[in-house]
């Protein structure tokens, strides 16, 4: 199969792709041959991503509004793959960040996955989520990381129920990748990457946008209900255990 191409005639719908990971999972899509639809909770933003591609459109699209959501995929013409990857950024108010992870974060995904089914089923299509390393492992903040795991169990049990519709439905699971919110923490990243990653970087958007374009793709035709970490072994190597060994 000819990967520039991979995407010709499919339309994708991508959430939060003003920026970061949504931006670059555009990018990739469209240098396939996808129809990019760049949605966004900051228009400006959608429209200068869009702007850059041969074949795309920006909406304004709010994860946490239900209305946003039914008025956007009630007008779609075609949809073939949804890349759940908006989310709520991390802050400090307790119970106020809690509702707004559970709101925007999980049942945003939850909301789009369900209004982009009768879409997808009908050209055999796949439901791609954007989740964290926070799901698996403790990095941090409660409500951001309970959000992030739900959304893994969604996965799962959405995979189950839209398989009889023919459509596939996957996550990816970054580790720490240098995207606008990392801005003015270059030295954090550096530190990371030295201290923390075996494979001596952090993520860039592109690394996650290629993984998202793989699980949307035929070439992923028989995985579904499946998470794919894609975070330069954080996980799977304990950096400091060894360190503290000596090894």
């Amino acid at each position: 199969m000819d990967l520039t191409r991979r995407y010709a005639g499919r339309t994708a719908l991508i959430t939060g792709a003003g920026s970061g990971i949504g931006a670059a999972t555009a990018r990739r899509l469209a240098a396939e041959g996808a129809r990019v639809l760049v949605t966004d909770v900051d228009e400006a933003a959608a429209r200068r991503v869009a702007a850059e591609l041969p074949d795309a459109a920006a909406v304004r699209l709010d994860i946490t509004d239900r209305a946003s959501i039914d008025r956007v995929f009630r007008e779609l013409p075609a949809l073939h793959v949804l890349v759940n990857n908006a989310f709520v950024p991390f802050a400090d108010d307790p119970d106020e960040h809690w509702r707004r992870q559970l709101d925007g974060t999980l049942l945003g995904a939850v909301h789009c996955s369900r209004a982009a089914l009768p879409h997808l089923a009908a050209g055999a299509g796949a439901v791609v989520t954007v989740g964290s390393v926070n799901a698996e492992a403790d990095f941090g903040d409660h409500a951001y990381s309970a959000a992030k795991a739900a959304l893994g169990s969604f996965t799962r049990t959405l995979a189950g129920e839209a398989a009889a519709l023919g459509v596939r439905v996957n996550q990816v699971n970054p580790g720490t990748v240098a995207t606008p919110a990392w801005a003015g923490k270059e030295t954090g990243l550096a530190a990371l990457a030295a201290r923390a990653y075996p494979l001596g970087r952090v993520g860039t958007p592109d690394d996650i946008a290629a993984a998202v374009a793989f699980l949307g793709s035929a070439d992923a035709g028989w995985i579904t209900g499946t998470t794919l970490r894609v975070d330069g072994g954080l996980l799977a190597v304990n950096r400091h255990f060894r360190e503290i060994l000596g090894d």
